[in-house]
């Protein structure tokens, strides 16, 4: 099974073709050592924080296997019609001859996973005895009254084990003959039974886990230890965040708002307030760019806006529900919105230092000049808010900044309220102009 997902990982690589299709930000770190690991024949476990993608990343070594495969037709172990293991296909196959009846596998079907947790016995990954078949009249010895586990079910296949740490130690221990000797033994059996078998696992860093650890034998046998992180650069952050997240049927969220929570997911994992051994998972950007969607959505069904776009002001309402998705230091307990508030300012400002750069935004403090005031919110439309703020001189060139390019997006009114109000929310992070914020509404001045 391993020289078939070698010879298929050469292949795609020497027509050019995506090996981990959908694997964001690891091409030049992660993917190379676990090619190498794959082009080795070795078992592999994967290190790193929560939400890197690391079950993403094993789920796609299925695209690695043949299509098709044979099998006999029934076998609890997907024995191969040529190489029958299990006594019953043996059996089978003696009385049959050519006659024996095969089954085509999908490659899909050859991928188990089990998350490893502290109730996990070795009945559930390698198997136990079967009181039915039992009760049936067969004896104790005999082979054909095991109930065989996840991982000979996975036979031919690829395995996954995740949280590998939190499996008891006493039940790793039943994988160390899986790992080296490839066979499985089960309740003292004289059962020899040799699985041809990809295991990976996934773990946390060992330095940081409190729930357990991965036993020294156990991973002398995995041959290659990968650690995994989180995207390196910000496009590769924005690449993921627009991959994962549900933002198809909602209403538009323009790209300087998803490189606002880009921007803040990065900013939150680097503070000092966060716990950076607990990580911040890619899931946190993920529901925070859905968050902002949502609200909206909820806008748009309110005051009946008609084609609704995410502006600045639905990033807040973000942060109480994000609260639980972080781990704070104990030193910043009854701080958490407040630090999760200050990132927020921070990421909006440093977007719109990289969007609006550059752009003359005189037209737009000239609508203050003389003491107006421009009040937006939750609950503001976009058109509303185009009026409030009136006609202004390099609207054209400042909407042009935040609309897609190939779409007539930037004519409509709500992409022009979504360029209006971040402007204006970065003359304010920038002290050009003040804001009082009460409830739902915010309120722009001088």
């Amino acid at each position: 099974m391993k020289n078939e997902v070698r010879e298929n990982l050469l292949r795609r690589m020497r027509d050019g073709d995506r090996r981990f299709p959908g694997i964001v930000g690891f091409d030049t770190t992660v993917l190379p050592h676990l090619e190498r690991a794959l082009l080795a024949g070795h078992d592999v476990v994967l290190l790193g924080e929560r939400g890197q993608g690391k079950t993403r990343l094993i789920r796609t070594l299925v695209g690695l296997l043949d299509e098709w495969s044979p099998v006999v037709a029934g076998c609890p172990i997907n024995d191969h019609p040529y190489a029958p293991e299990c006594a019953q296909c043996r059996a089978l196959a003696a009385e049959a001859g050519e006659e024996l009846p095969v089954a085509w596998r999908h490659r899909e079907d050859r991928y188990g996973e089990k998350l490893a947790t502290p109730d996990t016995s070795v009945g559930d990954l390698i198997g136990d005895v079967d009181p039915v078949r039992l009760a049936e009249g067969r004896s104790l010895g005999d082979p054909q009254t095991v109930h065989y586990g996840l991982v000979p079910r996975a036979n031919r296949g690829v395995f996954c084990l995740n949280e590998l740490p939190d499996l008891a130690a006493r039940i790793q221990v039943a994988l160390l003959n899986v790992l080296e000797e490839r066979d499985v033994q089960i309740r003292g059996y004289a059962l020899r039974l040799p699985l041809d078998v990809l295991l990976v696992a996934s773990a946390n860093p060992e330095d940081y886990t409190n729930r357990g650890r991965i036993i020294t034998p156990l991973k002398d046998r995995f041959g290659a230890e990968i650690r995994t992180h989180y995207p390196p650069e910000l496009a590769d952050e924005m690449a993921l965040i627009a991959q994962e997240a549900d933002l198809a049927h909602g209403p538009a969220v323009p790209a300087h708002l998803l490189e606002i929570v880009a921007t803040f997911a990065r900013l939150v994992r680097e503070s000092p307030a966060v716990d950076d051994r607990s990580g911040v998972s890619a899931r946190f950007a993920v529901a925070a760019i859905e968050n902002v969607a949502a609200s909206a959505a909820r806008r748009a069904a309110l005051v009946g806006e008609e084609h609704p776009v995410a502006r600045v002001c639905d990033l807040p309402p973000m942060l109480q529900t994000l609260r639980g998705k972080v781990e704070f230091e104990v030193g910043e307990e009854g701080r958490e919105e407040e630090v999760l508030h200050h990132l927020l300012r921070r990421a909006t400002a440093e977007t719109f230092r990289r969007t609006l750069g550059g752009v003359d935004l005189g037209g737009l403090i000239d609508r203050f000049s003389e003491g107006a005031s421009v009040e937006s919110g939750e609950l503001v439309d976009g058109m509303e808010l185009l009026h409030r703020v009136g006609p202004m001189a390099g609207l054209a060139e400042l909407v042009a900044r935040v609309a897609p390019e190939d779409e007539d997006a930037g004519e409509t009114p709500g992409y022009a309220a979504a360029a209006v109000e971040f402007a204006l929310e970065g003359l304010y992070l920038n002290r050009r102009l003040s804001k009082d914020t009460v409830e739902d509404r915010t309120v722009y001045r001088t």
